[in-house]
């Protein structure tokens, strides 16, 4: 989210007062944005295994399935981790400008806001919404706060295991005994599972009549899924608070205050695509030897990718930095991406506007009529409408329409008066 860089106790080596931002950090925010619609407009165009599986809907032709390796080892959930990982450190700047009792009373308001709007987002546009998990995860952040950078990294491995583990031991539990195909009961967990990655027919249908449903029906719909909504927050929380405490780790290191040499960034950059691409190009590999089994394109993408995944945002990371370290970004792509990341939350949910707007039932009723190639051009194409109306949006306004509503409705929380 679009987080102030102005914290009370510096990074050594970074001195930046007058505050200002640093807009490296903000173009990570940009890219982060970009790279997340570049993949939630399956969510919105097709079935909901489309997300994760290039045979559940959409096409299986040479071009559409080289699209889905592309994304699913250089982009899924990569770009998420970049999002929490700034989401980490911007509350940990937050927190050390304050004292301890407006810290404490801000970030928590800031957090309740945030849910808030995370909900209604859900409700009424996006399946996959993370403002939820980044609010709810955000909430436990104070606690490890204080915590060394050692520390840190022993919480973040932690954090890492369990969801590892954990979720690696319920899917192998639970699917021990199960073959595709098999056991297809309404509601089952087989079921429930092939409607997620899988791409048996009969859940398909069922999740082509859920994106035809009218902007009511949905909302009616959503609502009664609060507990399944709630569990699955849960299961990805471990995965979010290690990608956010990373983020706490790269402040306070001052890899993201850019005090670090380009050498060193370039350095962690290589080691990072080292330990990250070759495990990810394996799982795709799996996939596609598995036939795009439900099995195996949940188990890689809920599990088994996410550590590289973390590992390959921040890799990412160290890429922009290397390149642009922490100057003024004041013209070229970079300058697009980082008034982009300025305006992260606004055009986080104004991307879901406009892809609800042209597939859901109450626009223009789109759903499943494009294969993933026309699919991923309108991504491409709600991507260069962020970059270009971002600088120009920039220029005339302070701040975005949906960062002055989180602001306002902290402040509400708080009873602190609205900034003029």
């Amino acid at each position: 989210m679009n987080l102030p860089d102005q914290p009370g106790d510096r990074p050594k080596g970074v001195a930046l007062d007058p505050p200002v931002r640093i807009d490296t950090m903000d173009a990570l925010r940009g890219l982060a944005v970009c790279g997340i619609v570049l993949l939630n407009v399956y969510n919105f165009a097709m079935p909901p295994a489309a997300y994760f599986n290039p045979t559940a809907w959409g096409g299986d032709g040479p071009l559409a399935l080289a699209i889905w390796a592309v994304e699913s080892v250089l982009a899924q959930d990569a770009f998420r981790a970049i999002f929490a990982m700034l989401f980490g450190a911007g509350v940990a700047i937050l927190w050390d400008r304050g004292g301890a009792k407006r810290r404490i009373s801000s970030h928590y308001a800031r957090m309740a806001a945030l849910l808030v709007i995370g909900i209604v987002h859900a409700l009424l546009l996006a399946n996959g919404d993370v403002l939820r998990l980044y609010a709810l995860v955000g909430m436990v952040l104070p606690a490890f706060l204080r915590t060394s950078r050692r520390g840190l990294l022993i919480a973040i491995s932690a954090c890492a295991a369990v969801h590892v583990i954990g979720l690696g031991l319920a899917f192998g539990y639970l699917l021990s005994d199960w073959q595709a195909g098999e056991s297809l009961v309404p509601g089952s967990l087989p079921w429930i599972l092939e409607a997620e990655f899988g791409s048996i027919p009969a859940v398909t249908e069922w999740g082509l009549a859920m994106g035809r449903e009218s902007l009511p029906e949905r909302v009616v719909r959503m609502a009664g899924l609060w507990r399944d909504q709630l569990m699955i927050l849960g299961l990805f929380a471990p995965q979010t608070l290690a990608a956010m405490l990373l983020g706490v780790w790269g402040w306070r290191a001052g890899l993201l205050s850019g005090a670090w040499k380009r050498q060193h960034y370039r350095t962690l950059a290589t080691a990072c695509l080292a330990l990250s691409l070759p495990p990810l190009m394996l799982l795709c590999a799996w996939a596609f030897a598995s036939d795009f089994s439900g099995i195996v394109v949940g188990s890689t993408a809920l599990v088994w990718s996410q550590p590289f995944a973390i590992i390959l945002g921040l890799g990412y990371i160290a890429l922009l930095y290397a390149r642009w370290g922490s100057t003024s970004l004041s013209a070229g792509i970079g300058a697009r991406l980082a008034a982009a990341g300025r305006l992260s939350l606004t055009n986080y949910i104004g991307a879901s506007i406009v892809a609800a707007a042209i597939y859901a039932q109450w626009g223009l009723g789109l759903f499943a009529t494009m294969g993933r190639v026309a699919t991923t051009g309108v991504a491409l194409a709600i991507i260069a409408l962020i970059l270009l109306a971002s600088p120009w949006y920039s220029r005339r306004f302070r701040t975005g329409p949906f960062e002055r509503l989180w602001r306002g409705l902290a402040q509400l929380l708080t009873g602190a008066q609205p900034r003029p």
